[in-house]
């Protein structure tokens, strides 16, 4: 498998995070990555992420979000989706790149969706055109999870 450099941008174009990631699949419009969580045990929203976690990452170079599909590193059960609002992503040099835009969707095996960060997003200083994409990202996300089998199948569901 070949592997990459993912990096998160903040909204100023400069780097967040960075991790490696391995290649599962790629179609012109969107790579799937198997990826490590590479911070300390973390309980988020009811979910505790924990170092090693097995991530499964879809992103798309012409969708305005990505999806982490999270696994437990012990018996690889899937403990949530975490759905994040970006600027499409960049796909060059080895490497995929995204530009936050702090509005999230954290969804539970059981169906239910929490949205994250409002608060962020509405603080930060986008025009009204980046404003209506990110709002209609996040209802693009509510409904792929809605009315597909992601919640039955995973995310390899979206790369075929």
């Amino acid at each position: 498998m070949k592997n990459l450099l993912i990096l998160k941008c903040n909204l100023a174009g400069e780097e967040t995070w960075r991790y490696e990631g391995q290649v599962l699949a790629e179609l012109p419009d969107r790579i799937l990555v198997e990826a490590r969580f590479n911070r300390d045990d973390l309980p988020f929203y009811g979910v505790i992420l924990r170092k090693n976690d097995r991530f499964v990452e879809l992103y798309f170079n012409n969708r305005w979000y990505n999806l982490f599909e999270v696994h437990d590193r012990d018996d690889d059960r899937i403990k949530c989706w975490y759905c994040n609002v970006t600027r499409p992503a960049v796909f060059e040099n080895g490497a995929i790149s995204y530009i936050d835009l702090a509005l999230d969707l954290l969804v539970y095996p059981d169906g239910r969706m929490l949205v994250l960060d409002e608060d962020e997003f509405a603080e930060l200083d986008l025009d009204v055109d980046t404003q209506h994409q990110a709002r209609a990202a996040l209802g693009e996300l509510k409904r792929v999870f809605r009315e597909t089998e992601i919640l039955k199948q995973g995310l390899a569901l979206g790369i075929e």
